[in-house]
């Protein structure tokens, strides 16, 4: 008998995996940024999805062999990792324009929007909170980006354009999540984008080797990706996702103090306030889903006890 996930050490364990994958992916955004204004994009996408790839071989080929490769629908599998490395492509270009806290808020959109997007496309219900919140995200995205303000205009576009491909990205994993398995899924956005953005190298390479501290920080942006979505995969088997969603937006947290220690950038007081709008409207659309998810275990769990009493 199916019963519902409840708080205990496993949870917490979940949520501790979760919000380190969390501050891993800050560390790659922050060395992502520092290392776009030296290199160009693609090369540090390659270098990123590479290391990623690698690590995958290395620390799961032996025990998962052709399981990291088996999928039931591999063309939208292959989409998604597209949308996955149009992301990154997009978030690099707008890193080099942008702090690292006012670009990560500006991306943290997608999911909002992904809330508004799954009622027509996923069937799914879509309450007047879900409006209320993702409506309050867009003013908070607007006074980060607000006419006037010190961000660049065309770095706020290639951030916008990356919340765009992200809710593709979102949707396709929300998709997919019923036949797929999360670590194939994982190893052909890597592949994917080590073939996508290697073939491009030839054209972006330039120079010299880098010096051996670029170098640690090619290898740290790909290490830190890699190990995030091994830590978030983690989570989810600790933790129900729905309990994770609200936690989503720490990553502000880190991406903010990482700014600070690493560029010396601290937000203005309306970018702040806009990002604790987006993140306090993600989180309480994250515990929205929850409550209800939970709820619903509780009364599929009540169901099957009151069957089995049943002569």
């Amino acid at each position: 008998m199916t019963r519902p996930m409840v708080a205990g050490p496993g949870s917490l364990t979940g949520i501790l995996l979760f919000v380190g994958g969390l501050f891993l992916f800050a560390c790659m955004d922050t060395t992502v940024k520092f290392l776009v204004a030296h290199y160009p994009v693609p090369v540090v996408a390659a270098m990123r999805y590479m290391v990623h790839a690698l690590l995958m071989l290395v620390l799961l080929g032996p025990t998962q062999g052709r399981l990291l490769i088996k999928t039931e629908r591999t063309g939208w599998v292959l989409v998604r990792a597209a949308c996955l490395a149009g992301a990154t492509f997009f978030m690099g270009l707008a890193l080099q324009r942008m702090p690292v806290a006012e670009t990560t808020a500006i991306v943290f959109l997608s999911p909002l929007v992904v809330v508004l997007i799954a009622g027509p496309v996923l069937k799914e219900k879509v309450g007047a909170l879900d409006w209320v919140a993702a409506l309050a995200g867009f003013l908070g995205i607007v006074l980060i980006a607000r006419p006037g303000g010190d961000l660049d205009i065309v770095g706020i576009a290639f951030a916008l354009v990356a919340v765009a491909v992200m809710v593709g990205y979102q949707l396709l994993s929300r998709i997919l999540v019923t036949t797929e398995r999360t670590v194939a899924m994982l190893f052909y956005a890597a592949m994917f984008g080590s073939v996508l953005f290697g073939l491009t190298l030839p054209w972006f390479w330039e120079g010299p080797l880098p010096p051996w501290e670029h170098q640690l920080l090619f290898l740290l942006v790909g290490a830190c990706g890699g190990m995030g979505h091994f830590l978030f995969t983690a989570a989810y088997h600790q933790t129900e996702a729905s309990a994770l969603a609200p936690l989503m937006y720490a990553q502000l947290l880190w991406a903010g103090l990482l700014g600070w220690l690493v560029f010396g950038h601290v937000p203005d007081a309306l970018s702040i306030l806009g990002m604790l709008i987006v993140a306090g409207c993600g989180g309480l659309v994250g515990l929205k889903q929850h409550t209800v998810r939970r709820r619903q275990a509780r009364l599929k769990a009540e169901a099957e006890a009151q069957l089995d009493t049943e002569p």
